[in-house]
């Protein structure tokens, strides 16, 4: 009984795999190799608000940094010296108005036993109000200086991560001079595609991306109109992208547009000392040829493989 069963199963197999299909040419996505470079969607630099000696740089090539993160400190040893100034200014109005204060009282005093006129005492008054507006003014003369101080912290000024850092701890740097650049917003992949190739490009198309991880799948997201030294460029946005690297290099299959190809399934072929063969179907029986085989292609879930010579459009192909 075991035997009976055994022998129907691989009757069954074979009946499977026995058959013909017909050659007949089908519309294949013709792709196009390029190499895209892995960019930072925003290069943002982090500058230095006060010019001054680089005291403190507390991020280097690679770190990530978030949005507002203190990345150097810039001290100017003036403002220092602006502030002690101003320090001493404060107190010798402060004196003075003091002094000010003490002459109005005794003023008022003296006007009351009639001994003063009242254009005396308001002038007294008015001395107490210069004084006192003239502190004003000073304290926020200090607020200024202390606020250039702090500008002294260079922050960062987007979420990313830092690529460069031009300048060195203890190196004197000027106003509105980059510390470090950040690239953040995103990463993505930007290809120089030859222009002839322009016509076939369609914004969503799928792209295939090959990295040292494996294959990944990504979208073609912009096209540039302006053509750049007779090259297209074009977006990619990849998801998962490895940005361990910027600037670096990626091997990119995007599609640019459809040819006929003659398609086989897989199954077909047969492998013999190297060379593929293929059963044809003919008038006069079946005879096997030899082919030269092209690009592997998976249509529906079923493997196909792409025929360059040794079978024609219309012939039946006998699966072995």
């Amino acid at each position: 009984m075991r035997t009976l069963i055994a022998l129907a199963a691989a009757f069954a197999a074979t009946s499977a795999l026995a058959g013909t299909f017909e050659v007949t040419p089908a519309s294949t996505t013709e792709w196009k190799s390029v190499y895209g470079r892995i960019e930072a969607r925003d290069l943002v630099p982090a500058r230095a608000r006060i010019g001054g000696t680089v005291a403190e740089l507390l991020v280097t090539e690679g770190d990530l940094v978030t949005q507002g993160q203190k990345i150097a400190v810039i001290r100017d040893d003036k403002l220092a010296f602006q502030v002690a100034a101003v320090d001493a200014q404060l107190a010798a109005l402060a004196a003075q108005l003091a002094r000010a204060e003490a002459e109005l009282e005794r003023g008022q005093a003296l006007v009351d036993k009639g001994v003063v006129t009242a254009q005396r005492l308001d002038q007294l008054r008015t001395d107490v109000d210069v004084t006192r507006n003239q502190i004003a003014a000073t304290e926020a003369q200090k607020s200024v200086i202390v606020q250039q101080e702090a500008e002294g912290d260079v922050l960062a000024p987007a979420a990313g991560r830092v690529l460069t850092t031009p300048v060195t701890r203890n190196g004197v740097v000027m106003a509105g001079e980059a510390v470090a650049t950040v690239g953040g917003g995103g990463f993505y992949l930007r290809l120089a595609v030859p222009e002839r190739h322009a016509g076939g490009l369609k914004e969503g198309a799928s792209i295939r991306v090959t990295t040292g991880g494996g294959e990944m799948s990504g979208q073609l997201a912009k096209i540039y109109p302006q053509i750049e030294n007779g090259r297209v460029i074009a977006d990619v946005e990849v998801a998962d992208l490895d940005t361990a690297f910027v600037d670096a290099r990626v091997l990119v299959e995007l599609p640019v547009g459809e040819r006929k190809a003659l398609l086989v399934p897989a199954a077909a072929l047969t492998n013999r000392f190297g060379i593929d063969f293929v059963r044809v179907g003919t008038s006069a029986g079946e005879v096997e040829r030899a082919v030269v085989i092209g690009e592997r292609i998976e249509r529906d879930g079923v493997a196909m493989v792409e025929i360059m010579t040794g079978v024609s459009a219309g012939e039946q192909v006998v699966f072995p």
